[in-house]
């Protein structure tokens, strides 16, 4: 016997290293030493900063993964694996370096992998950084033919003087909210059991959803967020505190970008909830209490500003094409988030 008889392809693994080499190289910022195939990928820090600071992430897709094996459509989940990862690196105000990814499945598909990679490679390039490696496991037994996991990982850097820590946060400071595109990554498993539970298909386009399908609107990749709030920075708006807004959604990830006493006044009425959110909570029955503690509910990430730049932050994210509105302000407090079921 050998390898291949226990379900291990090492010639297939070779070429799709080969396959998906252009698409890495695509991502190279000018800091990248070396090409694709060594044991370590290597990357020289940037020029400029007097106190780089290090900033590193990881995360995963989640059950969303399952959605896109059901619908055989593995174009976008690479950009969700990026984006958790990067948005979330860069509410310490730092701008993603590089990324690198884990995939692991049952048996290697060229076409599907590929796929997932040139997700992979579109979010780094969303995000600006480049995908410096990474690890293809091939695991029959573990996971069915057609079944595969991602996790990814980056780092970034700030200068520790612009670094965002909440000791910068001030009471009277605006909640300004960024939109999300859906979902993004978080709650699937219990979109999965109302889609599930309901008898709805993947291929269905309720009323409320638009003309889109189940399966479309839940595919929407997690937008990043890096290149425009890098910018707003830099064109002078003065971000004091941010936050990602993932799992466990407003309640869970607002508080943790505050300061000690303090916490956040939230105007429920000031966003108008997509309507993908609407959909889930009617055949669902979800409370609304319960759609907030899993979903983002259109928000998906925060900055904390002072109040004299709201008009000027909502502006520049309308030039970015991504929708900006003010939800609430900072207040004295214990780190909670109050006003939001009032």
């Amino acid at each position: 016997m050998d390898y291949r008889d226990a379900g291990v392809d090492v010639e297939a693994g070779r070429a799709f290293v080969d396959q998906i080499r252009n698409l890495v190289h695509s991502t190279f910022r000018p800091e990248v030493l070396g090409g694709l195939g060594g044991f370590g990928g290597c990357f020289q820090l940037p020029t400029g900063y007097k106190e780089p600071v290090l900033v590193s992430g990881t995360d995963g897709v989640g059950t969303k993964l399952k959605i896109a094996q059901i619908l055989n459509r593995h174009d976008s989940v690479g950009i969700d694996l990026v984006a958790m990862c990067v948005n979330d690196v860069l509410t310490s105000g730092a701008e993603p370096l590089f990324f690198l990814d884990y995939v692991a499945t049952g048996k290697l598909d060229k076409e599907q992998l590929t796929q997932v990679v040139a997700g992979i490679a579109t979010g780094c390039k969303l995000a600006g950084c480049a995908l410096l490696g990474g690890e293809t496991a091939e695991m029959p037994g573990f996971y069915q033919v057609g079944e595969y996991d991602l996790a990814g990982f980056c780092v970034g850097i700030v200068e520790k003087s612009q670094m965002l820590d909440s000791s910068q946060v001030q009471v009277g400071d605006v909640a300004i909210a960024l939109a999300s595109t859906g979902v993004h990554s978080n709650g699937i498993s219990l979109v999965r059991k109302i889609v599930s539970d309901g008898g709805f298909a993947w291929s269905d386009s309720p009323d409320l959803l638009g003309g889109a399908t189940i399966g479309e609107a839940f595919l929407q990749p997690t937008r990043i967020y890096v290149k425009p709030v890098l910018a707003a920075r830099q064109a002078g708006i003065e971000i004091h505190g941010m936050a990602h807004i993932t799992g466990g959604g407003l309640p869970e990830n607002l508080p943790r970008c505050l300061g000690k006493n303090q916490s956040i006044r939230i105007n429920p009425k000031s966003w108008q909830i997509p309507a993908t959110f609407q959909w889930l909570a009617e055949v669902g029955a979800v409370s609304d209490e319960a759609m907030f503690n899993t979903f983002n509910m259109g928000i998906g990430f925060v900055l904390l500003i002072p109040s004299q730049q709201v008009e000027q932050t909502i502006s520049f994210f309308a030039s970015q094409n991504i929708p900006a509105f003010a939800i609430g302000e900072v207040i004295s407090g214990a780190g909670t988030l109050e006003g939001l079921f009032s």
